[in-house]
């Protein structure tokens, strides 16, 4: 399990990590675009990587390669909200980026069964960028979010907490 909390504390197998949580702090009541990180236990999805930057990833999660087309859904009006689409033609969240945030992404179960329009999509697990707080993400330095993969199970979840 993974707790993380309101101050910016994530801890994993008794270890402490400084992170960053959403710019307005946790909420129990997410809305899209509201820079919350949401409040609750959720379980871990699908594990994106940028392989032409990140090399020979131990983890035990099944990696997908992150690819310039790839993008997730933010926009509540399209079917596809809240899960990977293919960004080329559409304004939605970039996965494949200049900055380095997302070239290690972790999802977090997160409105997702159902989705519900409006609730929050593109919640993440990523690299920090000069410790600045997310738009709803979790994020931690790069080393330490490698370090949490060699360990951390498809099976684990994750408790965010005020």
């Amino acid at each position: 399990m993974i707790l993380v909390n309101k101050n910016g504390l994530l801890v994993y197998k008794n270890k402490k990590y400084q992170c960053q949580i959403g710019k307005n702090g946790i909420s129990k009541k997410k809305i899209e675009g509201d820079g919350c990180t949401p409040l609750g236990t959720f379980s871990l999805g699908k594990l994106y990587v940028r392989t032409d930057r990140i090399k020979n990833l131990i983890t035990k999660f099944n990696s997908i390669a992150i690819s310039q087309s790839m993008g997730w859904s933010d926009n509540p009006e399209r079917k596809d909200y809240n899960s990977l689409i293919n960004s080329k033609f559409t304004l939605n969240e970039k996965l494949f980026r200049k900055d380095h945030i997302y070239d290690i992404i972790l999802v977090v179960n997160y409105n997702m069964q159902p989705i519900i329009p409006n609730k929050g999509s593109a919640i993440f697990i990523h690299i920090s960028q000069k410790n600045n707080p997310t738009s709803g993400c979790i994020s931690l330095n790069k080393n330490n979010l490698i370090e949490i993969l060699t360990s951390l199970k498809p099976s684990d979840k994750i408790k965010i907490t005020e």
